[in-house]
């Protein structure tokens, strides 16, 4: 059974910093690709950005681009979301997900139905 546990949630003012992490047991990240989504109070769950598993291809959300950088460590098997320039819009739940396919769309990776196993979730909020 592949476990996705994310961390480095908190409380941030606006224009600050947070980085989210996310480990998935049983796989290996160069065999899955990685997303991060997010849901906001009342809105459905929106992809932020992934990377692939053999290349290593980013795709980004264009309301994060430039402000939100997707990695991984291989060695540790644990993928990063620097988050930088926070905005209040940014206040959400974010998820962690792995899939068993190697994106090379970004319409593709940036499909919440691609990714067979989450997280529980990691709460980001923005203060103005």
């Amino acid at each position: 059974q592949v476990q996705v546990v994310e961390s480095g949630g908190g409380l941030v003012q606006a224009g600050g910093s947070l980085r989210l992490s996310c480990v998935a047991s049983e796989r290996t990240l160069t065999s899955v690709t990685m997303g991060w989504f997010r849901q906001a109070p009342g809105k459905e769950r929106e992809f932020v950005a992934a990377i692939s598993g053999r290349s290593g291809r980013l795709f980004y959300a264009d309301s994060v681009k430039g402000r939100f950088t997707i990695s991984r460590d291989i060695a540790r098997n644990t993928v990063y979301l620097q988050m930088n320039s926070l905005e209040p819009e940014d206040t959400a739940v974010y998820y962690c997900g792995a899939g068993d396919f190697e994106a090379i769309l970004s319409f593709v990776a940036s499909t919440y139905s691609r990714y067979t196993y989450w997280g529980q979730g990691t709460q980001v909020t923005v203060s103005s």
